[in-house]
């Protein structure tokens, strides 16, 4: 009873009156708040209070091995397919996305749908070595990482991560995102560089809706709209988006996909192999990256073959990215990688194919065909002839 009716009550409390919404004191209140005990039994309450009052939560190392656990946690509980699943992206892919934009001390960095924050957490690591005053160590925790979480447990989730990987105050919104007119948004509410990887499949209604230029109930056509209205001049972005984003030519997704040749520079799109999500999801996706500096003049891709099959126990390695990272850096055209000018691009269909898999069609002269023809004739007339001598 005094976990329920005090203990729980009093860390939920945190919350009231702190005007600081990105404070720790904030923070435990809203973990808390969300929060229900599920353990009916008071020894096993007491079990784990000893186990936590045995870490030291000033040392690193004990920090950094109780993150790794949590870690392993959010992806096994993933991989299990469980509702945590669609919060939970590939540390793989986020630690690749992030390697190519390559942030910057002084950058700020968002993300719309944080769920379990992989994203502004391998940005965090990334920065880290970075942050070599007081100064820049100050700003990185409290400055630099924002975003937006909708439901409770991943926005639970996703604030622990940020706390046991260090990060003092997590600004961290429990919002859906697109409930945001962006119409009101200005530059000095974008950020330097944008990751994320958005719900998609989704369906939103006409209130939803009336918030983007272009209407659509395609969640992730909403959330792109989003993230271009969100991303600074001179910005940068690598957003994870579902395959139908760049074969749909509908009237919406032909709309969002001509500002964004107009208004960007689509550079790169990264084709990911089947499964990278399994088991929770088996949708092919995408990485598109963008930058606000100039108009789309042509298009990357590269095409990731990793020459086996994903599985739930063999997921993709940041090893098996290597060369795409590479390729994505040097800019390099290969077996796996291809340029497409913007302008060989019609109705805004972005699947292009691999040109190394396009087997060349020979095509022989008319006349080559028509002696072939007859002499095929003749064979059919010789072995008709035969054939009736037979029967008779």
């Amino acid at each position: 009873d005094f976990v329920n009716t005090q203990l729980f009550p009093y860390l939920k409390s945190f919350r009231n009156g702190e005007r600081n919404y990105h404070s720790m004191k904030y923070k435990i209140g809203e973990i808390f708040y969300f929060l229900e005990n599920r353990i009916e039994n008071g020894n096993t309450i007491r079990e784990v209070i000893n186990i936590i009052d045995e870490m030291n939560f000033q040392s690193q190392s004990d920090l950094f091995e109780l993150s790794k656990i949590y870690e392993d946690l959010l992806q096994g509980m993933g991989n299990d397919g469980g509702n945590s699943g669609e919060y939970y992206t590939p540390r793989a892919v986020i630690k690749a996305m992030v390697e190519c934009l390559d942030p910057k001390i002084g950058e700020t960095i968002y993300d719309g749908a944080t769920g379990s924050c992989g994203f502004l957490i391998e940005a965090y690591q990334y920065l880290r070595p970075q942050a070599n005053t007081t100064e820049q160590l100050t700003w990185l925790n409290h400055q630099a990482l924002w975003g937006n979480e909708k439901t409770p447990i991943a926005y639970i989730m996703g604030v622990m991560n940020m706390i046991l990987h260090g990060i003092e105050n997590p600004n961290i919104n429990k919002k859906n995102t697109l409930v945001d007119n962006i119409r009101d948004f200005e530059e000095k509410d974008a950020y330097d560089i944008i990751l994320a990887n958005p719900p998609f499949g989704g369906k939103e209604k006409d209130a939803i809706q009336s918030n983007f230029p272009i209407k659509t109930n395609a969640t992730e056509m909403l959330f792109l709209q989003h993230f271009m209205k969100r991303l600074k001049t001179g910005g940068r972005s690598a957003i994870i988006v579902p395959e139908g984003v760049l074969f749909n030519t509908s009237n919406a997704f032909q709309e969002v996909k001509k500002q964004l040749f107009s208004d960007f520079n689509l550079h790169s799109i990264v084709s990911l192999p089947a499964g990278i999500f399994l088991p929770y999801s088996g949708v092919k996706t995408n990485i598109i990256f963008f930058d606000k500096t100039k108009a789309t003049e042509q298009i990357r891709y590269y095409e990731i073959d990793l020459g086996r099959k994903l599985t739930k126990n063999k997921p993709i390695t940041f090893e098996e990215l290597q060369g795409m990272i590479s390729a994505f850096k040097k800019r390099e055209v290969g077996p796996h990688s291809w340029i497409v000018p913007s302008l060989e691009i019609k109705d805004y269909d972005l699947s292009a194919k691999n040109p190394a898999n396009i087997k060349e069609i020979i095509h022989r002269a008319p006349n080559e065909i028509m002696e072939d023809i007859i002499r095929t004739n003749e064979s059919i007339v010789e072995a008709t002839s035969v054939l009736r001598t037979l029967i008779k």
